[in-house]
């Protein structure tokens, strides 16, 4: 009877030794000695601020962009502790470790213009770029306030656009760069209620193809996550829901999110979509008939947020 219980053991133990040899790996290899910068959007927390501790372990310096300032000082800190904490990097490559803070609402139309020209004023060599800022709710359009229509767009559409345009250039001409978007299986899911968080989806997951044509043979490369449902504070479930979602790997932690997603990205792969489940049912998500989804939003409408 205790023989699956040392097996869970060992395969904690087993797990974390590999995630240290990795790392490991990965800093030897790989660690860029803080030359470069990574841009991450939304780095105030969540994701986010994950996205800003694993580029930092990787050497990049770190740009992070938030409309929450003290979110940011707050991720500023943690990174600083963990950097200065590291045994794994020399303590002279320590020094060159830099951080740049801006406070950005990136739902405003010169979002793009206002972090670009900061960057480029503290000469900050952006060489991975990632945009990470979303918005997430369920609501029918026509129900939704225009407000939140708007502000969907511009950070999920206009804002990463805009981003990709400043920076891609640049890249180019070092011939090295990596762009990471994130888009969602929400993007093949004309869903009511997740509709406009779908179809915004969709113009990041279109845009970053037509982008990576573009880029190719440059040394730049443009990657999708196309998460499912990831176990953050954004998607409201009840305890015992959340922990069959996660024991289906239809809802993965935001750090295996994270893990995946800059794995593909450093690997210059299209794309990745972490989750069995959600690579299963993908196929079937664009064959449901319009009388079945206009049905269970029926059914659901008076359950959904008002926005």
């Amino acid at each position: 009877m205790y023989i699956p219980k040392v097996l869970f053991v060992l395969t904690k133990i087993f797990c974390k030794f590999a995630a240290v040899f990795e790392l490991h790996m990965v800093m030897k290899n790989n660690f860029r000695n803080f030359e470069a910068y990574a841009l991450v959007t939304g780095a105030a927390s969540g994701m986010g601020r994950i996205y800003c501790l694993r580029l930092a372990e990787r050497g990049y310096n770190v740009i992070l962009v938030d409309i929450n300032a003290k979110g940011l000082a707050e991720t500023e800190a943690l990174i600083q502790t963990e950097i200065q904490a590291s045994q794994t990097i020399a303590e002279d490559v320590k020094k060159n470790f830099k951080m740049l803070s801006i406070v950005q609402d990136l739902s405003q139309v010169d979002a793009a213009d206002q972090i670009y020209a900061q960057t480029e004023a503290a000469g900050c060599e952006v060489e991975v770029l990632v945009n990470n800022a979303g918005v997430m709710y369920c609501q029918g359009i026509a129900e939704t306030s225009e407000r939140m229509l708007k502000l969907i767009m511009m950070v999920h559409m206009n804002t990463p656009l805009l981003l990709c345009r400043k920076y891609v250039g640049a890249m180019k001409d070092r011939g090295c760069g990596y762009i990471l978007n994130i888009s969602s299986l929400a993007a093949w899911m004309s869903w009511p209620g997740i509709g406009m968080y779908g179809n915004t989806k969709r113009f990041v997951r279109d845009y970053s193809r037509e982008l990576r044509i573009e880029c190719q043979k440059t040394g730049v490369s443009i990657t999708n996550a196309y998460f499912g449902a990831v176990d953050t504070p954004l998607i409201t479930l009840r305890d015992n829901l959340r922990k069959l979602a996660r024991n289906l790997t239809v809802m993965i932690t935001p750090e295996k999110a994270v893990k995946r997603a800059l794995n593909a990205t450093f690997r210059r792969r299209r794309g990745t979509m972490p989750g069995f489940l959600n690579k299963l049912f993908w196929p079937f998500i664009v064959m449901l008939p319009d009388c079945l989804l206009g049905f269970a939003y029926r059914k659901a409408k008076p359950y959904l947020m008002k926005v």
